[in-house]
């Protein structure tokens, strides 16, 4: 799904990522932990195809479309309500049975009640919980998380636990974060990048 060989990121003469070197196979998780500034978002979007290595490869065994992307900006529309943003990425990905998928995921993450209400007036968690519901709409077999549990409440870190656990073995997963020991039980493997 994933093999990464010597990879590294330049910003200008900033080096981000040096000598990245891994493996991802469908039904792994892979939790990648690091200090602040070791480059854990950057190796991310690069495997969402979201920017572009400046020294080795990577190869993606998946289109951009088997590919759920959750990074720092939870990505929807604060003017649009929870289910009108929903409905829009489901249309974006040609999601089959639309509606059923949008309402199963609003009442998983525990939105259904505030469907109707403008994104703007959720809170930060809300937001991150329908997040997580954008990033699991199309059924992606790659699911790219870049600190999934931020500034989501006890209540709302159960569920993702929940749904983790019921993906895990199916999916491939790549998740970066600084509470390893969360998803240590799900992990099938472990990057650490140096400061």
């Amino acid at each position: 799904m994933i093999r990464a060989h010597g990879l590294g990121k330049r910003f200008g003469e900033k080096r981000v990522l040096r000598g990245v070197d891994f493996e991802l196979q469908r039904g792994e998780f892979l939790v990648v932990t690091g200090p602040n500034g070791s480059g854990k978002t950057t190796l991310l979007r690069i495997c969402a195809g979201l920017a572009v290595p400046s020294e080795g490869r990577i190869e993606l065994g998946v289109g951009r479309g088997d590919v759920g992307f959750l990074g720092h900006e939870a990505l929807v529309y604060r003017e649009l309500t929870g289910l009108e943003n929903l409905e829009l990425y489901g249309r974006l990905y040609r999601v089959p049975e639309r509606r059923e998928r949008v309402g199963m995921l609003l009442e998983r993450f525990g939105l259904w009640e505030a469907r109707h209400e403008r994104v703007a007036s959720y809170s930060r968690g809300m937001t991150q919980r329908l997040a997580l519901c954008r990033v699991l709409l199309h059924d992606p077999t790659l699911l790219v998380l870049d600190e999934p549990y931020t500034a989501l409440d006890d209540a709302g870190a159960e569920l993702l636990d929940a749904q983790l656990a019921e993906l895990h073995g199916e999916r491939a997963f790549l998740v970066a974060t600084h509470d390893p020991e969360r998803i240590e039980p799900l992990a099938t493997g472990r990057l650490r990048l140096a400061a």
